[in-house]
């Protein structure tokens, strides 16, 4: 390392800021999250400088710049947009024998300003000593997901026990309490908004000697329609911590390296007409692995309230008193629409989304889709693929027009992804299309043409969901 990094106290001592522009702006930003006395060089402020001037967090100094303009200095950062006079500051506040930041001129630096994930009181900082900035706010960008906006006020929580658990913990047991208590309910419970019920838990087991008892979470966790960068914060965190992941068929292999690489992963997948996994079994794994006190992620395709049979995986785990939660997910078809370009509404055309499944739990019955497919709806048809061609029959049968447009999109946002824009007549009457593999969206759109619709044509968008 040509650098070594390290946490500056600067709580009441003074942090220069040579220059007035929108670069000083910048570090005035950043250091205005600190405790320093922030004092601004130069002879004009621009107006976020003048702002911090004006409500007391910055002092401006507009003296021509000497050595004691930088005496006792903790830190100094020169950023006048002028390299002669970036040198000229950089020799006096040498002079004065401070720690030196030249924005952009590495070679003229002391000290470097680290790419920062602020968890206050945790703070994280990322270093490349100056040769790869970008790279430093990727991996930045990589630990924000990891960790929970509130973790900062967890930590400060954790910091105010620590003197009740050195009086009333054991020695012995101090380690296994505060892993309990980073990485299971109490965590949970703060990272979810429940800070009162957090606090109460570990008062709790500190009353108790420490002794907290590792509780079961099941999460339902939606992946997406595929790529993985497509999946929440929320939902990468769950697979960071989950002690057991069970995934669907349809979950893509990069989703599952999201998640730590300890965890145990089991297949549970279901296909139409091949039901290995029936439902009160995947129950059964799922609590029991819950009731173990492991963290347990239900890794379900798209978003696990549509058509993902979340309903009877909650009513199986209330039931068996196991805490559950839903992380939502991007669902197939806004993940079709936004791959083709196209909103689901669109105003003035259409205004109303229906999203609807072909298939359905009585076997044999084919769901009737004509009367909600009015004028100015776009009806959204998942796993519908096996039967396009019975479904396409039974709406021209019941009046739809046959030059409606149909637009298919299988496998939306993966590699191999495909898509057809044909009618309603076409599907209707072609032979199955071997390219369009399930999973597929299936959109027909019925636009508003004119107000002999009878549909006014103000914007009111509207959801249904029809199973």
């Amino acid at each position: 390392m040509m650098t070594f990094p390290m946490f500056l106290t600067l709580s009441g001592r003074r942090v220069v800021i040579a220059g007035g522009g929108k670069g000083a702006a910048q570090k005035a930003r950043l250091m205005a999250r600190t405790e320093a006395r922030l004092v601004i060089l130069a002879p004009r402020l621009e107006d976020e400088l003048a702002g911090l001037v004006a409500c007391g967090r910055a002092e401006h100094d507009a003296c021509p710049a000497s050595t004691e303009s930088f005496r006792d200095a903790a830190l100094v950062f020169i950023v006048t947009g002028d390299a002669a006079e970036d040198l000229r500051l950089h020799a006096l506040a040498k002079a004065a024998g401070t720690l030196v930041n030249v924005v952009d001129r590495p070679e003229l630096c002391d000290a470097f300003t680290p790419s920062i994930v602020d968890r206050d009181p945790v703070v994280i900082a990322i270093g490349t000593e100056g040769t790869a900035p970008v790279l430093a706010r990727q991996i930045r960008t990589a630990l924000e997901t990891m960790l929970e906006p509130r973790l900062g006020a967890f930590a400060a929580l954790a910091g105010r026990l620590r003197g009740v658990v050195s009086r009333q913990v054991p020695a012995a047991e101090r380690r296994a309490f505060w892993a309990w208590a980073f990485s299971d309910t109490p965590r949970r419970l703060h990272a979810a908004g429940r800070e009162r019920e957090a606090a109460q838990l570990l008062k709790r087991a500190i009353s108790e000697g420490g002794r907290g008892a590792a509780e079961g979470l099941i999460s339902l966790v939606g992946a997406g329609p595929g790529a993985r960068d497509l999946l929440t914060l929320r939902a990468v965190q769950r697979l960071q911590e989950a002690d057991v992941i069970f995934y669907d068929r349809l979950v893509e292999p990069e989703v599952l390296d999201l998640a730590r690489r300890d965890a145990e992963r089991i297949y549970v997948g279901k296909e139409v007409g091949l039901h290995s996994w029936p439902q009160n079994r995947i129950n059964g794994v799922v609590l029991a692995a819950a009731r173990q006190g492991r963290r347990v992620v239900r890794l379900k395709s798209g978003d696990p309230g549509i058509f993902g049979r979340a309903a009877e995986e909650i009513a199986a785990a209330k039931a068996a008193g196991v805490a559950v939660e839903i992380i939502p997910g991007i669902t197939a078809a806004a993940a079709a629409a936004a791959s083709v370009g196209r909103p689901l509404t669109e105003r003035g055309r259409t205004d109303r989304l229906v999203l609807a499944t072909g298939t359905l739990e009585a076997k044999g019955v084919v769901p009737e889709f004509a009367e909600v497919l009015t004028p100015g709806t776009t009806l959204a048809l998942y796993m519908s693929m096996h039967r396009i061609a019975e479904l396409g029959n039974r709406l021209l049968a019941a009046g739809q027009p046959s030059e409606l447009e149909v637009e298919i999109v299988s496998r939306a946002t993966c590699v191999d992804e495909c898509r057809k824009l044909t009618t309603l007549a076409d599907i209707a009457s072609s032979e199955p299309d071997e390219s369009l593999r399930s999973p597929a969206i299936v959109f027909i759109r019925r636009p508003k043409l004119s107000l002999a619709d009878g549909i006014e044509t103000g914007h009111s968008e509207k959801l249904v969901a029809i199973s």
